[in-house]
């Protein structure tokens, strides 16, 4: 059987909508993986927990939730829909930032650090990566009216708040310093699983994807000299002292 008999149906419109659903529904897998081994895998009581993480958990789930729905409205044809809730969706990224920002700045504060992360750079992890996520879905929302890029930017997005779960799935105490390298790399792959599929289906790569996983390379690059910059120094200094 043919390369092109294979692709043949995934050229049509229809056919790129089933693409961007399979991804969605497979980067919620992924979270629902994540998070899952490490419950298993710590028994802690999450009852404990601060109560602004169980908000941000809630607003973390409601963008997966959200993600998943909307590429399958657009699969259904529910178009009319998806862009009404396109603004709840906006909304719901503003909190992610926020509370993205507030859990990881608590969790610093009260010492609840990942041991294979020193404080400035978790910090710096979380901060920078729920930003590059906010820049990514500010600019799909911008490129709305051009659906071929609006669907790759919110993607790449999407991907790029996935590195808590990868976080979670890959051996990070055995990784050491490479860490951070590996669960880009593990975030990556999603991208380049878009990517192949432009060059199978229309034979180049959309340049969504450059932007799109640039964003995700240039935050992973910007973590070290960020987190040791004196301001990023002086910040975390402060928080360890509960200031």
């Amino acid at each position: 059987m043919t390369t092109a008999t294979i692709s043949g149906p995934w050229r049509t419109a229809r056919g790129s909508r089933r693409f961007f659903l399979i991804m969605a529904l497979v980067i919620a897998a992924t979270v629902v993986f994540g998070f899952t081994l490490n419950a298993s895998r710590y028994h802690f009581d999450v009852s404990s927990l601060p109560p602004l993480v169980h908000v941000h958990a809630g607003v973390f789930v409601a963008w997966i939730v959200f993600f998943v729905l909307q590429s399958g409205l657009v699969v259904s044809g529910s178009v009319s829909l998806h862009r009404k809730l396109g603004w709840f969706g906006a909304a719901l990224a503003v909190l992610m930032v926020v509370t993205g920002i507030a859990v990881t700045v608590g969790c610093v504060k009260r010492g609840a650090v990942p041991p294979f992360f020193p404080p400035n750079i978790f910090l710096m992890v979380d901060v920078l990566g729920v930003l590059s996520f906010f820049g990514l879905t500010a600019a799909a929302v911008a490129l709305r009216r051009s659906p071929e890029w609006h669907r790759r930017l919110m993607l790449c997005g999407t991907i790029m708040v996935m590195s808590p779960a990868w976080g979670r799935i890959l051996p990070m105490p055995l990784l050491g310093p490479w860490g951070g390298w590996a669960v880009f790399a593990a975030m990556m792959v999603y991208v380049l699983a878009g990517a192949i599929y432009d060059l199978v289906t229309t034979r180049r790569v959309h340049p969504a994807y450059f932007w799109g996983g640039g964003a995700i390379l240039l935050t992973q690059i910007l973590i070290g000299p960020v987190a040791f910059s004196p301001p990023v120094m002086a910040w975390t200094a402060s928080l360890l002292a509960g200031q």
